[in-house]
C-alpha cells in the first residue's frame, strides 16, 4: 500500500502549475467548526426556516463521507462528493489539464460528459474506437501512453450507452502502464456481476473511481456523485470544488437513504429481471437485428428502423434513447417497472414497420 508521500509524489507533477500553487477559498465554515449559538459569520437570514435551511450546508460533508467511507470500507479521507459525477469529471480535467497544451482520452462510443468538459476546458480529446464487442482495445491505446500531455484517461464500465463491462486485464494494463490519471466511471456497478475498482484504489495511487447515487439508488433528482481516489487526489479535488456544492437538503436525503438498503437491493434485483425479461423478448422480434449483452440497468438494441421505432413509442408516451448518432440503428432502452416492461413489449410488438 502507498504512503502518502508516494502518492504525493505520484500526483503532484501532473497537476497544472497554478492549481498546484493554488490557495483554496476558506469559508465561514472552514474557519469556526466548533459549536456556537449565535452565528453571525456568514451573512446568513438569522430567521430559522425549516431543517435549518437559512444555514449554509457542512462544506466538508462529514457526515455524509463518514457513513459512505463505512459502507465502501474505506476511509473519509478516500471520498469525494460531487454535484453529480459530472462535477467530479470536470475538476479532475480542470486540475491536470492545462487549456490548449494537455489531453484526455475515452473509448468511444462511451459517455458523452467526457468530452463536453474536455471540450469546455479547451483540452484535446483523445477517441480510441472500441472494438466489435465494445472492449477496448490494447494495440491503439499503446502509442499514446508515453505522451506527456495526456493526463486523463476515462473508462466507464459498465460503459454507457453499450452496456457491458470492459476487459479487467486490459484495464488493470492500462493502470500499470499509464503514468496519468485512470478514472473508471461505475455509474452503473451495482447492475453487474462484479467486483468494483474502489477495491484497489489504494493500489493505484492515480486510479479514480466515479460512482452515483442517481442509477441503483433511485435518487438522480439529488445531483449526488461519489468519486474515490487516495486522500491527495481528493485533497485536490476539495482543494478546487466550489465551498458549498452538496445543499443540506441532498445531504439530508442520502443519509436517510442509507437506511433503506435492503429496498434498494430488492429494487435493484427487479429491474435486473425487467431488462433480462425485455432483453429476451426482443431477442424474438424480427424487428431488431441485434441486441447486446447488458451489465447495466439498461441494453442496446439495433434496428433499421431506429427512428420510426422513437417516434413511433413516443407518440405512445414511451420514452427511449435513440443513439443513432452514436451508433447506426441504436435505441438505448432503460429498465422500467415489470408494469412498463410488459406495456413496451406490447407496443413493440404492434409495431408495423
Amino acid at each position: 500500500m502507498p504512503v502518502l508521500n508516494d502518492t504525493i509524489d505520484e500526483i503532484s507533477p501532473l497537476l497544472r502549475p497554478n492549481i498546484a500553487r493554488l490557495k483554496p477559498y476558506s469559508s465561514a465554515r472552514d474557519e469556526h467548526t466548533g459549536g456556537g449559538n449565535v452565528w453571525l459569520d456568514a451573512n446568513e437570514n438569522p430567521f430559522r426556516r425549516k431543517d435549518d435551511l437559512n444555514r449554509y450546508p457542512d462544506p466538508h460533508q462529514k457526515e455524509l463521507k463518514q457513513t459512505i467511507a463505512r459502507l465502501k470500507d474505506i476511509s473519509p479521507n478516500q471520498v469525494f462528493l460531487g454535484n453529480g459525477s459530472d462535477e467530479a469529471i470536470d475538476l479532475l480535467v480542470r486540475a491536470f489539464c492545462a487549456p490548449g497544451r494537455d489531453k484526455v482520452l475515452s473509448f468511444s462510443p462511451t459517455y458523452g460528459m467526457y468530452k463536453v468538459c474536455a471540450d469546455v476546458n479547451d483540452v484535446e480529446m483523445i477517441e480510441v474506437p472500441l472494438d466489435k464487442n465494445f472492449q477496448p482495445q490494447w494495440s491503439p491505446l499503446q502509442p499514446y501512453l508515453d505522451d506527456p500531455a495526456l493526463k486523463l484517461i476515462f473508462l466507464c464500465s459498465p460503459n454507457n450507452p453499450t452496456g457491458n463491462l470492459m476487459d479487467e486485464s486490459i484495464i488493470a494494463e492500462i493502470l500499470q502502464n499509464f503514468k496519468g490519471i485512470t478514472v473508471i466511471d461505475e455509474a452503473y456497478i451495482d447492475f453487474a456481476n462484479a467486483t468494483s475498482w474502489l477495491t484497489k484504489i489504494s493500489d493505484y495511487p492515480r486510479l479514480v473511481v466515479l460512482q452515483t447515487m442517481s442509477k441503483s439508488t433511485g435518487l438522480a433528482g439529488i445531483r449526488l456523485g461519489m468519486a474515490f481516489a487516495n486522500e491527495t487526489m481528493v485533497g485536490v479535488m476539495d482543494k478546487i470544488k466550489p465551498p458549498y456544492n452538496i445543499s443540506t437538503p441532498t445531504q439530508k436525503i442520502a443519509l436517510q437513504s442509507f437506511d433503506n438498503q435492503d429496498s434498494v437491493l430488492a429494487e435493484i434485483e427487479t429491474l435486473k429481471q425487467s431488462i433480462s425479461e425485455l432483453s429476451s423478448a426482443l431477442r424474438t422480434m424480427p424487428l431488431f437485428t441485434k441486441v447486446y449483452h447488458t451489465d447495466a440497468n439498461f441494453l442496446l438494441a439495433i434496428t433499421p428502423w431506429a427512428q420510426e421505432v422513437y417516434s413511433f413509442l413516443s407518440a405512445k408516451g414511451i420514452i427511449v434513447r435513440n443513439r443513432t448518432a452514436v451508433l447506426p440503428g441504436a435505441l438505448r432502452i432503460s429498465a422500467g417497472t415489470p408494469e412498463e416492461t410488459e406495456i413496451l413489449i406490447a407496443e413493440l410488438l404492434s409495431f408495423n414497420p
